[in-house]
């Protein structure tokens, strides 16, 4: 059964950021998904500061959260701080819950 980029955002949305409670996805850290040879993921991220305490759990609980969509045989999580991320890259729902 193939997956879908789709499928991919649903799964990194399971992952919360402990310190504001939203997802990965509804805040705007998901830079990218690539599939390669309809089995290997590549998500390319950031986090909400580069000194960030908690970056290499978020990265752990990424990469586990695809590696539980059926077909997925790897995943690599790539972080990059470019462009750098703002409060305006979160989702309209974020941004009114954080008061911007």
């Amino acid at each position: 059964m193939a997956f879908s980029e789709q499928d991919v955002y649903d799964a990194i949305s399971t992952v919360i950021d402990p310190e504001v409670g939203f997802n990965l996805v509804e805040m705007g850290l998901i830079y990218g998904v690539k599939i390669k040879d309809e089995k290997d993921v590549e998500v390319t991220m950031t986090l909400s500061t580069p000194s960030c305490p908690l970056h290499e759990m978020l990265m752990n609980w990424t990469k586990e959260a695809v590696m539980k969509i059926e077909g997925v045989e790897s995943v690599e999580a790539i972080l990059t701080f470019d462009p750098p991320w703002n409060p305006s890259m979160a989702n309209d729902d974020v941004k009114k819950k954080l008061g911007g």
